[in-house]
């Protein structure tokens, strides 16, 4: 697994040892089972350093749900992020066509971004982001196939303890499984480890 290093190189005052440790710490993070990652090409001209991970939310040979999570650092913290560390998200699923057409489904899609930040105590400040949903209908030669719904959240926000990443890649976790339909594990019950691609 490996992190986009940026011109500051390593060594430098409050960068790659503060981004190396948040790295270090989300790759020990342990996710649900059914949630498949694999660490990928980070985007390398948004910050300085930058990591990424793809998940999958894989059931019985089906795919649920995939999604993005990328750590971004920019020792100079720019104003706009409000700290040095700004975590940028991406969650998407396919939903059956009546619960697209609950006009409250944005609503309910931020609030299990919400859930998922509350419930890992990942503190954020800056916390953005869209619901979108796009509804499929066939015609002609896929009149046959069933009408579906794409829901799709993109979020970003400033961790506000950065030796405390990690609850953020457990809280984008739950987001994914979420969006997937799986339901919550019970209280007290943790996941088995994390399965990689």
């Amino acid at each position: 697994m490996t992190a986009h290093r940026g011109r500051s190189g390593p060594g430098a005052p409050g960068g790659p040892v503060a981004f190396e440790a948040a790295v270090a710490a989300v790759r020990e993070v342990r996710l649900r089972p059914e949630l498949v990652l694999a660490e990928v090409p980070a985007p390398a001209r948004i910050a300085p350093f930058s990591w990424a991970v793809a998940g999958d939310v894989v059931v019985g040979g089906d795919e649920l749900a995939t999604g993005r999570f990328i750590l971004l650092h920019d020792p100079s913290a720019p104003q706009e992020w409000g700290g040095e560390f700004r975590v940028v998200t991406y969650a998407r699923a396919d939903l059956e066509a009546e619960l697209g057409a609950d006009p409250l489904l944005g609503q309910v899609g931020w609030s299990w971004l919400e859930d998922g930040l509350a419930n890992a105590g990942a503190g954020a400040t800056g916390v953005g982001g869209t619901v979108t949903r796009v509804l499929s209908e066939g015609y002609g030669a896929l009149a046959d196939r069933p009408a579906s719904v794409d829901v799709e959240l993109r979020a970003s926000w400033t961790p506000l303890d950065p030796d405390g990443v990690a609850a953020h890649l457990r809280a984008w976790g739950e987001l994914v499984c979420t969006v997937a339909g799986l339901p919550p594990l019970p209280e007290g019950v943790a996941s088995l480890g994390l399965r990689t691609r």
